[in-house]
C-alpha cells in the first residue's frame, strides 16, 4: 500500500461513527475539478458503471508515473469523496504500485457498516477500473 493510502487508513481508523462519514465528506471537497480538456473531449472519460452517481476516470501516463482523472457530481459526496480518496492514494504513483494496490482497500477505511453496499460496491469499482486501464496502459506501452 502507498504511504498516503496508509495515512489514510489510520485517520479513518482513528475514528468513529459519524466522525468517518464526516472524514468522507472532506475528502470529497479536496477532488480536484476536472482538467479543461477532458470536458472539452468527454470520450477520454470512461464511466465507472459500477457507481450509483454518474463516475468518469481517465488514466495516464507510463509505467513509472499514472496520473488520474476523475468527474464525480458535487450532489453526490459519497461517491465524490471515494474518488478523492483513491485520487489521493494513487495518484502518480507507478503502475506496477497501482496493480499490486490492495483490492481490500475500501473495507480497510472501515465506512461498510455505515454506507450502503452499493456506494462500496462503486468504490470497489472504480478501484478495479483504474486498475485494468492502468494494466491496458502499461501492456500497450510495452
Amino acid at each position: 500500500m502507498t504511504s498516503s493510502a496508509e495515512e489514510i487508513v489510520a485517520d479513518f481508523g482513528f475514528l468513529e461513527g459519524q466522525d468517518k462519514l464526516q472524514l468522507l465528506l472532506e475528502f470529497s471537497e479536496s477532488l480536484p475539478d476536472i482538467d479543461h480538456r477532458f470536458l472539452d473531449d468527454p470520450e477520454l472519460l470512461e464511466r465507472v458503471e459500477e457507481c450509483q452517481s454518474p463516475v468518469f476516470i481517465a488514466v495516464e501516463g507510463h509505467a513509472q508515473r499514472i496520473d488520474l482523472h476523475f468527474s464525480a457530481p458535487r450532489e453526490a459526496p459519497t461517491t465524490r469523496g471515494f474518488a478523492a480518496i483513491l485520487s489521493a492514494a494513487l495518484n502518480h504513483q507507478s503502475a506496477e504500485t497501482i496493480l499490486a494496490f490492495s483490492e481490500d482497500f475500501p473495507s480497510r477505511l472501515g465506512l461498510d457498516s455505515l454506507i450502503s453496499p452499493l456506494r462500496v460496491r462503486g468504490m470497489r469499482g472504480m478501484l478495479a477500473r483504474i486498475k485494468r486501464k492502468v494494466g491496458e496502459l502499461t501492456d500497450s506501452n510495452a
